[in-house]
C-alpha cells in the first residue's frame, strides 16, 4: 500500500489486487456491499445496501433500515474497465453534504499490473472546498485508517 498526503492536491492512495482490471472494476464499483468496511457507514451493522452506479450522473447512496436512503455522491465520469471519478459528498463532519459545491473528488484508475493484476490508484482532491475542517480531513482520510483501510478492505475482498 502506498500512500502520499499533499495539502494542496489532495490524498494518493495505491494498492495492486490479484485480479484483472475488468474485475477490480466491476467489483469496486457493482459490488459495494460485498466489500465496503459497514464501520463507515451511517447505517453501520443496519446497513442493507451501498451502491455507486457506474454511469454518467450516477448516484453513490446506501440504504439503511426501513428503506433510509443516504446520497454521498455522484457520478462524475465512468470508463469502465479503466477508470471513475465521483463527487465525495461527506463533510469534515462526517455528514452528507448536499451541495456539490461543497464536495471533493475522488478519482479511481484501474491500470494492468501484470499476470492478471491491477494496480488501483484513488486520488482524493478538493479538500479545501469542504470548508471549516477540512485540514484534519485530510489528514484523517490520507491516515491509516483513512482511503488506505478502505483499499485494503477492497484488496481482501477481491482476493478472497
Amino acid at each position: 500500500m502506498h500512500q502520499k498526503n499533499d495539502m494542496e492536491t489532495g490524498i494518493t492512495a495505491t494498492i495492486t489486487v490479484q485480479t484483472p482490471p475488468e474485475n477490480a472494476f466491476r467489483v469496486f464499483t457493482g459490488q459495494l456491499a460485498y466489500w465496503w468496511p459497514k464501520a463507515y457507514t451511517w447505517s453501520q451493522d443496519k446497513l442493507e445496501h451501498i451502491e455507486i452506479e457506474p454511469r454518467e450522473g450516477g448516484k453513490c447512496y446506501e440504504t439503511g433500515p426501513h428503506h433510509f436512503r443516504c446520497d454521498w455522491g455522484r457520478v462524475l465520469s465512468v470508463r469502465p474497465p479503466s477508470a471513475i471519478t465521483f463527487t465525495w459528498q461527506i463533510s469534515p463532519a462526517r455528514v452528507p453534504e448536499p451541495d456539490p459545491g461543497k464536495a471533493g473528488k475522488v478519482s479511481v484508475n484501474f491500470e494492468p499490473a501484470g499476470n492478471n493484476a491491477t494496480t488501483v490508484k484513488l486520488v482524493h482532491s478538493g479538500f479545501d472546498r469542504y470548508g471549516e475542517g477540512w485540514e484534519d480531513y485530510t489528514a484523517a482520510m490520507g491516515s491509516e485508517q483513512g482511503w488506505p483501510y478502505i483499499l485494503q478492505a477492497f484488496k481482501d475482498a477481491v482476493e478472497r
